[in-house]
């Protein structure tokens, strides 16, 4: 039977102390610790332990450490939100495009045209709900001009509507002879179809992770991804650096910068996440599976 109290922010830091986390001035600990919860701190600063059981720490751990890469998480999250804004706008406008002209403005309705029937009753009745719910002023004139018209509306409007996630798992289930989806992974750099949609299923969830400020920073990412054994494109030329099948964060973000380059050849992804590392020069690269001198490979430049 679980019998912990709730701790006093006074009592977590006195807790800290006794276990050997360095806390300098703990009044400042206290009102960060009001802040941001112990729970969600111990997540940084759980590679500081020796002992994880009696959660001891490391000789010469301090809080200021944790905080500053709590704050460098932080400012990850935002950046690679704002990459993969880009990337999410990018393939709603491609796959509304190329599909609604090989076939017509409500193809995603069409259950020809998808593998898996049940995934598109699950991603039609999730968008339903959400046009709904919109109270986007195109949508609500839709409705009232064409209230007989038992459709969703069209692609450009209904598709605006809903996630990213949702768009992917849209992409994915698309037939392999639907000739957009081929046209679509060229665009992006991934040759064909076989490529892109686990690309996309792995930005789906870090997007996830970001919009829930959850954290990036060693963590061990659930998707697996396919990579191009001759990328068209820019990629990695030293061999000791070509990101494996590692599931930390830095084989993502290579990919994330591959599809950018084709949507945004002059983007600051690199000079971005260069000064990030710059600001915090403590953060340990390995947590990420960061190369060395990343930032000098024919992707990044």
């Amino acid at each position: 039977m679980f019998t912990k109290k709730a701790f006093t922010v006074s009592e977590q830091v006195a807790q800290l102390q006794e276990r050997g986390l360095v806390i300098k001035h703990p009044r400042i600990a206290e009102k960060y610790l009001l802040n941001i919860s112990y729970y969600r701190l111990g997540e940084y600063w759980y590679v500081m332990q020796s002992d994880k059981e009696k959660h001891i720490f490391k000789p010469n751990s301090k809080f200021e450490d944790v905080i500053a890469l709590y704050n460098f998480d932080a400012e990850l999250r935002l950046l690679l939100f704002d990459v993969i804004e880009k990337i999410e706008i990018s393939l709603r406008t491609k796959l509304i495009y190329y599909l609604s002209h090989e076939f017509d403005a409500w193809w995603f309705q069409n259950f020809k045209l998808f593998n898996d029937s049940k995934a598109l009753v699950k991603t039609l009745a999730n968008l339903e709900a959400e046009i709904e719910r919109t109270k986007d002023i195109s949508i609500k004139n839709h409705k009232k001009k064409h209230k007989d018209d038992g459709r969703f509306p069209p692609a450009w409007k209904s598709l605006e509507q809903t996630s990213f996630g949702a768009i992917s798992k849209l992409y994915g289930n698309l037939k392999n002879n639907v000739k957009s989806k081929d046209i679509i992974a060229k665009e992006f750099g991934a040759v064909n179809h076989t490529y892109l949609p686990s690309w996309l299923q792995s930005i789906s969830q870090i997007r996830n992770f970001c919009a829930h400020h959850s954290r990036l920073w060693n963590r061990n990412l659930p998707s697996t991804v396919k990579l191009l054994s001759k990328p068209p494109n820019p990629w990695i030329l030293e061999s000791e650096n070509v990101p494996k099948q590692s599931n930390k964060l830095y084989m993502h973000m290579c990919l994330m910068k591959y599809m950018l380059n084709t949507i945004k050849p002059d983007n600051d992804f690199t000079i971005r996440l260069y000064a990030l590392f710059i600001k915090y020069p403590n953060i340990d690269l390995n947590a990420l599976d960061m190369k060395p001198n990343w930032q000098n490979e024919p992707l990044w430049k």
